[in-house]
């Protein structure tokens, strides 16, 4: 069975276009929650960037959607990677408002 995705969100008080924009610029910045880890490719629908992390031999979809007041992350972590979940999610709980400054 897939583990359960790691959702986070990340309070923003910007307008919807800023925070696109700066997203646009720190997605890179995602990979480093992952050991070795790189973003190998990412696409933007609407509101919504979905892109994937490569690192210690596996590949993570995720994805997030820029709200109002926030942006809504979603990281499937495949079941190698599932011990790592709670690093992950406190990571990008702590780091992921600076992917917005």
């Amino acid at each position: 069975a897939m583990p359960d995705p790691i959702t986070v969100d990340i309070p923003h008080k910007l307008d919807r276009a800023t925070a696109r924009s700066r997203l646009e610029g720190g997605i890179g910045k995602v990979a480093d929650m992952i050991p070795g880890g790189a973003v190998t490719d990412h696409r933007w629908e609407g509101d919504t960037v979905f892109f994937t992390v490569e690192g210690m031999g596996q590949r993570v979809s995720s994805r997030m959607d820029v709200g109002d007041d926030k942006v809504h992350a979603v990281i499937d972590l495949p079941p190698m990677l599932a011990l790592f979940a709670n690093k992950i999610r406190d990571k990008l709980t702590r780091e992921g408002p600076k992917l917005l400054k």
